[in-house]
């Protein structure tokens, strides 16, 4: 199994391959691409761990050789949010990014799994979608956008709240990736119990839980260490399923036939090709469903973005990979 980590000299992306280093199967290939030079030298940093883990480190304009032959595509490239910069301020630098390194994954590695970690995750994985279509090798089964640090989040800050081991916390996001499409569904952790002022306090600090963590980091990053533990924790269980485990199950951001939108965060299950079935995200209670309603429009409206890109831009594939 080879894992190609794109973006992988940044905050999310190092620690992101160390954790692949220590739990990816042994005799797998973690593959690690982005423009700086320090590159390689992450390599030979990680390849001093002693795991059955081979790690490679490319550096330059041009990732084929970190992308030939893999399996799994991990696109962590990008500029981190800042204080005060809304999610959508980031789209105009990170569409470009992550357009010019789609383009290159169609080229070099069409059978890929793709999971996208850069944001706004709302908008580059339709935009993703449109540029493996025009390449047409587009398989939706094959692409994710990892919102897997939503529900780490929402477990970590409900064990706190309730003195609960976050073992026997599953909690269902839906919706979309940003502070305004989160959607945390309580009525679905049938073994708690919660208060209107308790949800409404943990929903909020879910969703803004990226905010709380550019502000703490005093314009000095956002969030990084737990991404990466997400993006591990998503990466390990898509392994997993290609390999043949049976019911493996996860939540994503990907192409739904959800009747919500084109694009929709929901439960998943995974198989050997990518996502096997998406699952039904169950019944809403009353106050979620009107929230669900109320997020829609601003998850459309991301969702058009990133097509609108997709479609109407080409950029030099060779030129932009991770800032």
């Amino acid at each position: 199994m080879k894992i190609a980590l794109l973006g992988a000299a940044g905050g999310i992306g190092q620690a992101l391959a160390f954790l692949l280093k220590m739990q990816l199967p042994a005799h797998s290939i973690l593959s690690l691409y982005d423009v700086s030079p320090v590159t390689p030298g992450v390599a030979v940093d990680l390849r001093h761990i002693p795991t059955a883990v081979s790690v490679i480190g490319y550096s330059g304009p041009d990732p084929t050789e970190a992308l030939q032959d893999a399996d799994i595509v991990l696109v962590a490239a990008g500029v981190p949010r800042k204080p005060g910069m809304e999610r959508n301020d980031l789209f105009k630098i990170n569409a470009m990014i992550t357009q010019s390194l789609l383009q290159q994954i169609a080229q070099t590695a069409p059978l890929a799994c793709i999971g996208i970690i850069t944001n706004p995750l709302n908008s580059l994985v339709p935009l993703a979608a449109e540029v493996l279509k025009q390449a047409q090798v587009y398989d939706w089964r094959k692409l994710f956008g990892i919102t897997t640090l939503d529900l780490t989040r929402a477990t970590t800050f409900i064990a706190e709240l309730k003195g609960c081991d976050p073992r026997t916390i599953t909690l269902p996001i839906i919706g979309g990736h940003s502070e305004q499409t989160i959607l945390p569904l309580f009525s679905q952790l049938p073994h708690l119990t919660f208060s209107d002022s308790e949800i409404a306090a943990l929903t909020q600090r879910i969703q803004q839980a990226g905010t709380e963590v550019v502000q703490a980091k005093a314009g000095y990053g956002s969030a990084t260490l737990a991404m990466a533990y997400a993006g591990a924790q998503f990466a390990l269980k898509l392994i997993h399923a290609l390999q043949g485990e049976p019911q493996v199950e996860v939540t994503a951001y990907v192409d739904s036939e959800a009747p919500y939108s084109r694009f929709f965060c929901h439960p998943l299950l995974l198989g050997s090709e990518g996502i096997a079935q998406r699952q039904p995200i169950g019944p809403l209670s009353p106050d979620e469903q009107q929230a669900l309603e109320q997020l829609l429009p601003t998850l459309k409206t991301d969702i058009q973005w990133g097509q609108s890109y997709g479609v109407n831009n080409v950029v030099d594939v060779k030129r932009f990979a991770s800032v």
